[in-house]
């Protein structure tokens, strides 16, 4: 099993013409057949997109007239920062049930007027500023490696991008494997949150042990601890390891990218080690032993 997506999404792509897009779109048809089913662009519908091994998708002018044409259930956007917020907006629009955003830079005030509309609408977004989200052997939407994944047990949600893929190629020579990876992007506002996915991993049969790694700056991690702690009353709880990303940085200083911000005291990487500690979440002392770490928990 698995969460979000699956062999059946079908997935249009925001940005399928550019060289981003274009790349990322040869990487997902090339993984088990990924369906991608289409690209939007409004001066382009009724005609074809060609990968560099002659793959081939329609374009289309929207992305109403693509899943109404194709049925897609998900959308990808490779568009850059400007144009964003109004790629999602479509989308959201459109009805479309999964987004995700890739992109990098969005202007935080254009992300406000997003989650004003997400909130009142059918649809889940996927970053922004995300590495995308990859169930192993059925569907890769976004920039992770398709290569260091092997089906498994191991559910992983991460605010960082790099570690998503060390968690993930260490449960798999751990011989763990993951059933899904969520990448859930760094940036101060977005749309799946930590809470969300991991409501979907206790859920999930197939998850029977969970990685979630944070970084500094805002308070997810903590809000996330406290709902396993009270999930954790009503009896559901499983195995999980993790990390917190940044723990050099200085007290009371503005730090980092995006979200990963340090100022006056909170946000810190402690604060967040002792709450996901008190959750039961074993932290591990390096993002390098990841894998070692949900291993020693696994075996109690």
């Amino acid at each position: 099993m698995s969460i979000i997506v699956n062999k059946d999404t079908k997935v249009l792509v925001q940005g399928l013409t550019g060289k981003t897009g274009s790349f990322h779109t040869e990487q997902a048809l090339a993984y088990y057949g990924t369906q991608m089913v289409g690209g939007i662009h409004p001066s382009k519908g009724g005609t074809n997109w060609t990968g560099s091994k002659g793959e081939t998708l329609p374009i289309f002018a929207s992305v109403a007239e693509g899943k109404e044409k194709t049925g897609a259930d998900a959308s990808v956007i490779y568009v850059p920062p400007a144009g964003a917020a109004d790629a999602i907006i479509e989308a959201i629009d459109a009805e479309i049930p999964f987004i995700t955003c890739i992109t990098e830079g969005i202007p935080v005030m254009d992300m406000v007027r997003v989650k004003a509309k997400l909130d009142k609408s059918k649809s889940r977004l996927l970053g922004p500023n995300c590495p995308g989200i990859l169930t192993p052997e059925e569907c890769k939407i976004g920039i992770m490696p398709g290569s260091i994944f092997r089906k498994g047990s191991v559910g992983i949600v991460s605010r960082s991008g790099t570690l998503t893929y060390e968690a993930v190629f260490q449960t798999s020579n751990e011989g763990l494997g993951q059933t899904t990876a969520v990448g859930i992007g760094g940036d101060p506002v977005k749309g799946t949150e930590f809470i969300d996915v991991l409501e979907m991993f206790l859920a999930d049969d197939a998850t029977t042990s969970i990685i979630m790694i944070g970084e500094i700056g805002g308070s997810a991690e903590e809000d996330a601890a406290q709902f396993l702690i009270d999930e954790a009353k009503k009896g559901r709880k499983k195995p999980m390891a993790g990390f917190i990303a940044g723990r050099t940085a200085p007290k009371g200083r503005t730090m980092g990218h995006a979200g990963a911000v340090v100022s006056g005291g909170k946000g810190d990487a402690e604060s967040k080690i002792a709450a996901m500690e008190a959750a039961g979440i074993k932290v591990s002392p390096s993002p390098a032993r990841l894998g070692k770490t949900l291993v020693e928990v696994l075996k109690g």
